[in-house]
């Protein structure tokens, strides 16, 4: 039963055992503790609005990342379109100078054609004339084979011009 009820110097002596471990703790180790654990404190505390600026950080980059994508892809459209537009203007540009260089061409052959068709004409009259001439002369010839029908054929002819 003693160890049930204790004695009053037991206890006396365990307050004051008690008290003095309270005093050196509260003396040297209560403070450093307090110290420790404010300052354990105040770093989680930092690290937790680092960790809030960090995600809000990110959060702005990937805006800006997103900005910039969207920018990237607007200047990729642009010069795509410029590009269609430089390729079909150039297409035209030789379409219509291909047109305007077959229709000079044709129009040269048409003129080579034509002054090829007036050469061959005053050619056919010159070999016609010649031919005429050739084939009077030779009529002439056997028509008028004594000098009398010769006479008289100028005469007659000489009657026919009128002079003015």
């Amino acid at each position: 039963m003693e160890l049930i009820s204790p004695d009053l110097g037991t206890i006396f002596w365990s307050t004051i055992a008690f008290s003095i471990v309270l005093l050196i703790l509260k003396k040297f180790a209560w403070k450093p503790i307090l110290n420790f654990l404010r300052e354990r404190e105040n770093s989680i505390e930092n690290a937790l609005k680092a960790a809030d600026q960090a995600r809000e950080e990110m959060s702005l980059l990937h805006a800006n990342n997103e900005k910039i994508i969207a920018k990237a892809k607007g200047e990729r459209d642009k010069i795509l379109k410029e590009a269609r537009e430089l390729k079909e203007s150039i297409m035209n540009e030789a379409q219509e100078k291909a047109i305007s260089e077959s229709k000079k061409i044709l129009n040269d052959a048409r003129i080579v054609v034509k002054n090829e068709k007036v050469t061959a004409r005053n050619e056919i009259k010159n070999q016609v004339t010649n031919l005429s001439i050739e084939i009077a002369g030779k009529i002439l010839h056997q028509k008028l084979r004594t000098n009398e029908e010769q006479e008289e054929l100028i005469e007659k002819s000489l009657r026919d011009i009128k002079f003015e």
